[in-house]
């Protein structure tokens, strides 16, 4: 059960908002649907809160009644809004195309993800892999901060004071793995401060690399390459990681120009 949290409401935020927010927050991949019970559990609000909630999101599009069962999955409206951020991102419309011909010219997955909060969602991920069973990350897919090279690429570039806030949040989420988990996360910062780049392999089988793309006026990305169905090593990772970072350059000093 998720604890009680605060609403801010005031003058600079609306408590409603920021509730019927965390209500469309509470769905994720691989759950259809929701129940006012369930949501009440995933988001910690009262359960007559969301009650009155998911009749206004329904009412206005964002989530669809399932009479029969008494509940509720996202409507239409939501996944128009994730094609919006796509179409409308000045980014994506730079960088995916360089990102596919590098991904061919590499026969390598390249992705770019930015932080919700303790995840990473990717917003491009090109997979190179010809079985169609491995190409299976999607735009708009989330993945563990902590446990990714995208992740901890991404912690690499943050301030200490932001970077300290989401560590804490790690360890509380990771209880049972924390030292462990806390010192790899850290060791994966020091190999991106020394070489520019960190790689993971937190998946069977699966080696990543991913660097930060910093630059001003910008959120903080994260650029990944990665192989499947390989044995890991420093190796490979040091060659993905070569790729990576003249890469990287190109993408930064396209940026620039926006």
């Amino acid at each position: 059960m998720a604890s009680p949290r605060h609403y801010s409401g005031g003058a600079n935020g609306n408590r409603s908002l920021e509730r019927g927010i965390e209500i469309l927050r509470a769905f994720r991949p691989g759950v259809d649907t929701l129940g006012n019970g369930e949501i009440a559990e995933r988001t910690g609000l009262p359960r007559s809160t969301v009650s009155r909630l998911t009749k206004t999101l329904v009412d206005y599009g964002m989530l669809d009644e399932i009479r029969a069962s008494r509940n509720y999955r996202l409507a239409a409206a939501v996944l128009s809004l994730g094609h919006a951020v796509r179409m409308g991102s000045p980014v994506l419309q730079v960088l995916a195309p360089l990102m596919r011909a590098e991904s061919t010219r590499r026969r390598l997955n390249v992705g770019l993800a930015t932080a919700d909060r303790t995840m990473m969602v990717y917003l491009e991920s090109i997979r190179y892999n010809p079985r169609a069973t491995l190409r299976s990350v999607v735009a708009g897919q989330q993945v563990p901060m902590e446990l990714t090279s995208l992740g901890r690429a991404y912690l690499a570039a943050l301030p200490d004071t932001a970077r300290d806030r989401l560590m804490a949040r790690f360890k509380r989420r990771n209880a049972a793995a924390t030292r462990a988990l806390i010192a790899d996360v850290q060791k994966s910062i020091r190999a991106v401060r020394r070489d520019g780049y960190c790689a993971v392999s937190w998946q069977p089988g699966v080696l990543a690399v991913a660097t930060p793309i910093v630059l001003e006026g910008l959120p903080v990305y994260a650029l990944n390459m990665s192989l499947q169905d390989v044995d890991p090593s420093d190796g490979l990772a040091k060659e993905i990681g070569e790729y990576l970072m003249v890469f990287a350059g190109r993408c930064r000093e396209t940026l620039a120009g926006l």
